[in-house]
C-alpha cells in the first residue's frame, strides 16, 4: 500500500532546492543531517502566539498592526488558528486526482474589512537586517494558495513580522527585539504545478541526481570518490 503523501512548504522548498534529497527524506525515510536546533527561535514564536492571542481574546490590535498601518484585525477564530498552527495538521488541501495532501502550519492571519485574509508569520532573527530569502517567499505563496483552496478570499499579500536582536544596547537580563513588518505580494499560481511535479517524482521508483549546487551530494560525491582511491 502507496504512503500516504502529505507536503508542506519546507517540503516543496527543499524539492527546488534538491530533488534528490527531496525523494531520500520523503519517499525513503532519509533525511539530512539537521541543523543545530533553534530553541530560543521556537521560544520566542512561542511567546509571540501567546502575545498575539492575548490581544486577539481582548479583542484588541496588537501594537505592531497598529504601528505598521496595516488595515486588519487579529483572524478572530482562535479555535480554527489553533488547528491551523498544528504542526501535524495544518491548513490542508487535499488533491484527490493526485492523491496526496498540501499543508503549512501557519503563525497567524490577519482579516481585512472586506474579508480577505492574508498569513502573518513571525521570524526571529539575530541578523542586523530582515533578509527576506526565497523559502519565505515560498511559504507565504502557499499559505495563499491553502487559504483560498480553503474558501477565504486573499489580498494576495503576505506578511513577516520580525523580530531583530537588538545587539547595541547590552543584555541587562533581557533580550531586546527591534520590530519590523516586511509586506509581500504573494502569488500561488505556481505552488500547484510545484505540488504536482514534487508528489509525481514520490511516485518514481528511482531517486533523481542530486542539484549541482547541494553540499549533501557533493559531500555523498566526495566520500565515494575516497572510496576509490
Amino acid at each position: 500500500m502507496e504512503k500516504a503523501i502529505n507536503l508542506s512548504p519546507n517540503s516543496l522548498n527543499l524539492y527546488l532546492e534538491c530533488p534528490a534529497c527531496f525523494y531520500l527524506d520523503k519517499k525513503l525515510g532519509i533525511r539530512r543531517p539537521p541543523p543545530y536546533p533553534y530553541a530560543l527561535n521556537s521560544a520566542v514564536d512561542t511567546l509571540l502566539k501567546e502575545e498575539f492571542d492575548s490581544y486577539r481574546k481582548r479583542r484588541e490590535l496588537h501594537p505592531l498592526i497598529l504601528e505598521n498601518n496595516i488595515d486588519a484585525n487579529l483572524f478572530s477564530n482562535q479555535k480554527l488558528l489553533d488547528q491551523w498552527r498544528d504542526n501535524f495538521q495544518g491548513i490542508r488541501y487535499y488533491d484527490a486526482e493526485l492523491q496526496a495532501t498540501l499543508f503549512g502550519a501557519v503563525d497567524d492571519v490577519l482579516e481585512f474589512k472586506d474579508g480577505k485574509v492574508a498569513a502573518l508569520d513571525y521570524k526571529s532573527t539575530g541578523s542586523k537586517v530582515a533578509n527576506v530569502y526565497d523559502r519565505f517567499q515560498l511559504q507565504l505563496d502557499t499559505y495563499t494558495f491553502l487559504l483560498e483552496k480553503n474558501g477565504y478570499k486573499t489580498k494576495r499579500k503576505g506578511y513577516l513580522a520580525f523580530y531583530i536582536v537588538d545587539k547595541e544596547n547590552g543584555f541587562i537580563d533581557r533580550l531586546p527585539f527591534r520590530k519590523k513588518v516586511v509586506e509581500i505580494d504573494t502569488n500561488p499560481s505556481d505552488i500547484y504545478e510545484i505540488f504536482k511535479d514534487a508528489v509525481m517524482l514520490l511516485r518514481e521508483d528511482k531517486a533523481p541526481k542530486h542539484s549541482e549546487d547541494c553540499a549533501f551530494g557533493n559531500w555523498i560525491d566526495r566520500v565515494n570518490n575516497a572510496k576509490s582511491l
